[in-house]
């Protein structure tokens, strides 16, 4: 039977062309960097990397504990973690339904929104310290009401300390929490609609889940952000120990008297921040 070979091809298989398995996902082809993109980049790299080495190498590391057990060390500690969690707090409130309209909704001049929010991205801190001073200050625009009705005065305060940090961290989370909802499938959040739920309930029981990698990873961006806060921070609210020496007032308090206990409170500054990139690495590697 001269056909039975063809027939255990099997149907729609072209006769003359072999099975193919699953597709290959293609890899580029990884060749040597050019000697004029190499150097420039081995020396960027250098630039990067020469100052924190520098701060491991000049570290006072006999003298570490008893540096970083001191008294001022763990006030100005206790302060940076929880004005930092207070204003990434603040952020997830009021950034989470922000990042959603951005999102999720067409209205005018939402572009403009979007770049009023991105734009303590850019600001100098100091700046932006000086406008929450014209705000919220004694005799700001806000603020002069806050004190005469309520008796609020934010300015020099640790609720100021968390404004400050608030204020320069919300970006981060809006934008992160934004690419993320951008991202999801809007189509989950049509069918919850038509199956009789709320626009709210429909948020909060399938978007929510959806986006809380994003929301995740925007909130330790902000955290970290918010603690390693320094202009808007001592222009705002000012450099008092044990109110509102947050860890970055401490360290350049440091250095003008005992450059060694600097150089610990940056250790513990930088272990931070390598601890945050270390969380999201996994989300930055699923990305690329």
């Amino acid at each position: 039977m001269p056909d039975a070979p063809r027939a255990a091809e099997g149907k729609g298989a072209r006769p003359g062309r072999r099975a193919r398995g699953p597709r290959a996902r293609f890899r580029p082809a990884r060749r040597g960097a050019p000697l004029p993109l190499l150097v420039p980049a081995l020396v960027g790299l250098a630039f990067l990397l020469l100052p924190l080495v520098a701060l491991l190498v000049r570290a006072p590391w006999r003298s570490l504990p008893d540096q970083l057990t001191s008294t001022e060390v763990w006030q100005a500690l206790q302060l940076s973690l929880i004005c930092a969690t207070a204003a990434t707090a603040v952020s997830l409130v009021v950034g989470v339904p922000l990042a959603w309209l951005l999102a999720r909704t067409e209205f005018p001049g939402r572009g403009l929104v979007r770049a009023l929010v991105t734009l303590p991205l850019v600001l100098p801190p100091v700046v932006g310290g000086v406008a929450l001073l014209l705000a919220l200050g004694r005799n700001g625009v806000v603020g002069q009401w806050l004190d005469s009705w309520f008796g609020i005065t934010l300015p020099f305060t640790t609720a100021g300390v968390v404004v400050a940090e608030a204020f320069v961290a919300l970006p981060y989370l809006v934008i992160s929490v934004e690419g993320t909802l951008r991202a999801a499938d809007p189509r989950y959040e049509e069918a919850a609609t038509t199956l009789g739920a709320s626009r709210f309930t429909a948020f909060r029981r399938v978007t929510l889940p959806l986006i809380a990698p994003g929301i995740a990873a925007g909130s330790a961006l902000a955290w970290a952000r918010a603690l390693g806060e320094f202009g808007a921070t001592i222009t705002f609210a000012g450099n008092f120990p044990g109110r509102t020496q947050t860890m970055p007032l401490a360290v350049y308090l440091a250095l003008q008297n005992d450059p060694e206990a600097a150089i610990s409170l940056s250790l513990v500054l930088l272990a931070v921040s390598i601890a945050v990139l270390a969380g999201l690495r996994d989300r930055w590697m699923r990305a690329t």
